[in-house]
């Protein structure tokens, strides 16, 4: 079980809803920073058209990579699929299977209902994340990163495979979370989620903080929690800063993540859009790749 969705019904910035304060005017404000559209990459890699984008085409995004020095990289949910990490709303996602699983990834039913918590903590030992590997895809940032290109990686992915594949913790942000780690909903306690994981296959079905007895919980945002605000604004700077905008496997159509991209492009960044369908997006991008993350972005690396 993942505790955040790779998915969302919302495709149209909400402004003036309550949430995580809004670093900039023009910057739109929700309470649940949904994470990526499963139109992202809704099908099984063994579905998926394995045609790869014309070589010009390749060419063109590799040139602009090459003259780029302040790229923000932004991820969603394929560039996970192909690490076996199943998304939410697809064919074969989560939701689609159990409709109910949404609840919970939401704060209000996951704090008022013990028997939602005990099986929630029984899904998280076998999430399928725990033995997803980083692939190549992942591997492609990372060597990025390692040019001096990158700004900034803002994923809107929880799984961890961004750090996983050697990223440097200073240049990402998880801007959902993650799934990774445990947090007490009472008191300040964090820690590895491993170590409650632990307790819950030792027959814990429900583990409290062993600090004060409150309610754990993964420190992935739920529905009905807020974004970080630091991370927002970082983010929301760096596509105001940056040179290219790198969107891979993410649908652009979730806000408050969507809006960095207008905000960069409109700052006089260039855009490169890698993935699987189109994006609202597209027609305002210097390039559009379509196929297999894990084969195209390494054709990217200057």
């Amino acid at each position: 079980m993942n505790d955040i969705p790779s998915s969302s019904d919302h495709s149209q910035p909400r402004a003036g809803w309550p949430g995580a304060a809004q670093p900039r005017a023009d910057l739109p404000d929700i309470n649940r920073p949904d994470a990526d559209d499963s139109r992202a990459d809704d099908r099984s890699l063994d579905d998926r058209d394995t045609d790869q984008p014309p070589a010009d085409q390749v060419e063109e995004a590799r040139r602009i990579v090459e003259q780029s020095s302040r790229i923000l990289v932004l991820t969603g949910a394929g560039i996970s699929t192909e690490s076996g990490i199943p998304d939410f709303r697809g064919p074969n996602g989560v939701w689609t299977k159990d409709p109910d699983a949404e609840k919970y990834s939401t704060i209000e039913y996951y704090m008022n209902d013990e028997n939602l918590r005990i099986r929630g903590w029984s899904r998280r030992v076998d999430n399928p994340t725990w033995g997803a590997e980083p692939n190549a895809g992942h591997e492609a940032v990372v060597a990025l990163e390692r040019s001096g290109k990158v700004h900034l990686l803002v994923t809107q992915n929880v799984d961890g495979l961004h750090l996983s594949a050697g990223s440097d913790p200073e240049r990402v942000v998880e801007i959902h979370g993650s799934v990774r780690g445990a947090m007490c909903t009472s008191c300040d306690w964090r820690g590895e989620i491993s170590d409650v994981l632990d307790r819950v296959r030792a027959g814990e079905s429900d583990p409290r903080c062993e600090l004060c007895g409150g309610i754990l919980k993964s420190t992935t945002i739920f529905f009905g929690e807020h974004l970080v605000e630091a991370d927002l604004q970082r983010s929301y700077d760096a596509a105001g800063d940056c040179d290219l905008i790198l969107a891979v496997g993410t649908s652009l159509s979730v806000y408050p993540v969507a809006a960095l991209v207008p905000h960069a492009v409109n700052t006089g960044a260039k855009l490169v859009i890698l993935n699987a369908e189109e994006t609202q997006f597209d027609l305002s991008a210097d390039a559009v790749l379509r196929g297999s993350i894990g084969e195209v972005l390494p054709q990217l690396l200057p």
